[in-house]
């Protein structure tokens, strides 16, 4: 393959880097103070600089769908969410965030004509927020054949009981519609027993039961939450595909939401590498600059050798998607789903030593970012699990050979 940005993102880019230094890098402060005045409400400016990206044409860069955004390839999309990924807030300015990409992305391919037209349509718009309610607490869902929520068939409707946990976007004001993973029929074969349906979130019996909080962060305003579904009913053309296809929407959606996932986290590490690189270019100890320390010049070439290791690795894995799609892209999906956020912890957890005292303040913004790279550890499947696939591939290759 080659690494030269495809000619769509070599257009975009130039744009996309205009507009994050003319609006979003300046609004970092601005969102933060109006976030702390009310947390759980969205901060005005994120409303302005989502009018403004839409209008410079910035908008649902994700969707290779050429009718209903610009068409971009993962390959072409991924230098684009790189640069997004060093702002927290930044892929909401263009529509770009997770979990709604992932969303859009499953109505896109697996809803049927009525239920885009109700959700898909203001999700595209920006309109609405949404969740995908599959952990639960009861169940290891890194197996996700354990989700127990019951969803059951009663005339016109489905009822849905259960309890999930970690639905990310449920606080979010905005948030408008859960698509909840759940059994319609406990006696069929392992992998299709699972149902996929849509729940709007003012549906009698959703209970939001509280707000989980991420190494101390609460992630306002989108927040993740423990959610009871109590005699939860719902008309039966909610359900998405039909019965029994649950896990096979959701490992579609998993797909493109993991690489998303890591693209966005390649920012993140540069962004911490630079922010180390001038701590230590202004900081004195022991008679010499930080930066003239051998310890922190090791650290920093293993740091840039680190990122562009994991870089090459997305983008390969962008491109196979791309042309052979994500099933046979699988193994590279899950090599990147592990060592992607375990290089950005890494170098995070290099640059808050380097900023002493402060990098474990908030004053950086580095603690933050540290306990994203963690939590991407466990979220959409636990690194042990992606492991075990890659080694079960890896030694498929050699099982038919003698020893």
């Amino acid at each position: 393959m080659v690494v030269e940005h495809p000619e769509k993102t070599k257009k975009l880019m130039p744009k996309l880097l205009a507009f994050m230094d003319e609006h979003v890098y300046p609004a970092e402060s601005v969102y933060a103070a109006q976030l702390d005045e009310e947390r759980w409400r969205v901060p005005p400016i994120m409303e302005t600089l989502k009018a403004k990206a839409k209008a410079a044409g910035l908008w649902n860069l994700f969707l290779p769908d050429d009718k209903l955004a610009l068409g971009l390839t993962n390959l072409e999309y991924a230098p684009l969410c790189e640069v997004m990924g060093r702002v927290p807030f930044a892929p909401e300015v263009f529509n770009c965030n997770a979990p709604d990409t992932g969303n859009m992305e499953l109505l896109w391919h697996y809803a049927d004509d009525a239920q885009k037209k109700q959700w898909l349509t203001p999700l595209l718009a920006g309109e609405i927020r949404s969740a995908f309610c599959m952990t639960e607490p009861d169940v290891a869902s890194s197996d996700a054949t354990n989700v127990e929520t019951s969803i059951t068939r009663d005339g016109d409707d489905y009822v849905i009981n259960g309890r999930k946990w970690w639905i990310t976007n449920a606080a979010h004001p905005d948030c408008t519609i859960f698509i909840v993973m759940g059994k319609t029929d406990p006696t069929a074969a392992r992998h299709q027993q699972q149902s996929q349906i849509l729940v709007p979130r003012d549906t009698p019996g959703v209970t939001i039961v509280r707000k989980l909080s991420l190494f101390g962060f609460d992630d306002a305003p989108h927040g993740h939450c423990e959610l009871l579904f109590e005699n939860v009913r719902v008309p039966a053309t909610n359900l998405i595909l039909g019965e029994g296809r649950g896990f096979e929407i959701a490992q579609g959606r998993l797909g493109p939401g993991r690489i998303h996932h890591c693209m966005r986290q390649i920012g993140v590490a540069e962004r911490a590498l630079e922010t180390m690189c001038r701590r230590v270019t202004s900081r004195v100890a022991f008679g010499k600059p930080l930066a003239e320390q051998g310890a922190i010049r090791q650290q920093i070439a293993q740091s840039r050798i680190e990122i562009e290791q994991a870089r090459l690795l997305v983008l390969k894995t962008a491109w196979m998607i791309d042309k052979v799609g994500a099933k046979e892209a699988r193994s590279e999906i899950a090599m990147i789903k592990v060592s992607v956020p375990m290089m950005t912890q890494n170098i995070l957890d290099r640059a808050m030593q380097v900023h002493g005292a402060g990098g474990f303040s908030e004053d950086y913004g580095l603690s933050y970012a540290w306990a994203w790279a963690r939590a991407l550890r466990m979220a959409d499947g636990p690194d042990e699990v992606h492991a075990e696939g890659i080694a079960k591939r890896e030694l498929r290759k050699y099982s038919n050979q003698s020893s």
